[in-house]
């Protein structure tokens, strides 16, 4: 059930109310997302003190705590109205984060579908070969298709007379 503003406004203390006022509508949507993280950590830490509150005052009513505090007096009513009241302050930034947070995510998932069709269409039509060779050129002779290779003098032979001084050098070692 949703706490209107005014009895917002008349459970917490100034301070506490302009820390929840931006979690409203129409100041909601003014906040960065740093800033509305920031703003959940603060509203986490309020809601929490007031769970501690209410559970103490419940422990004291039912006979089962000590009472702490004297200078907090009441039920256990009261903190767990402001608990509520804080809760549903943090319910209202979570919800607004997880919204931007889809946002980012739906225009990144937008951007890069449109990179994916835009090469897609490229590789769609590919570039045509050039055309070649016409036939109103008349004939032309083919470039040969052997690979030309030069091959040194020095080279020639080289493996055989490598043999040959290896055979002479064993058979001198061999010889004597």
């Amino acid at each position: 059930m949703a706490i209107p503003c005014k009895f917002e406004r008349s459970l917490l203390s100034h301070d506490e109310f302009e820390t929840v006022l931006p979690s409203h509508h129409p100041h909601i949507y003014d906040i960065e997302l740093e800033g509305l993280k920031a703003l959940r950590q603060r509203l986490r830490d309020m809601r929490d003190r007031e769970r501690t509150l209410a559970r103490e005052k419940q422990r004291e009513s039912r006979g089962k705590g000590r009472a702490r505090g004297g200078s907090f007096p009441g039920t256990a009513e009261r903190p767990s109205q402001r608990k509520q009241v804080f809760s549903g302050a943090l319910k209202r930034v979570t919800k607004e984060i997880h919204r931007l947070e889809k946002l980012e995510a739906r225009t990144a998932h937008v951007d890069a579908a449109r990179r994916a069709l835009a090469m897609r269409r490229a590789a769609q039509f590919p570039p045509r070969p050039e055309a070649g060779r016409m036939p109103n050129e008349g004939m032309q002779s083919l470039p040969p298709r052997r690979r030309m290779t030069r091959v040194p003098g020095s080279w020639i032979g080289r493996i055989s007379q490598a043999t040959k001084n290896a055979q002479a050098a064993r058979d001198a070692r061999n010889a004597g």
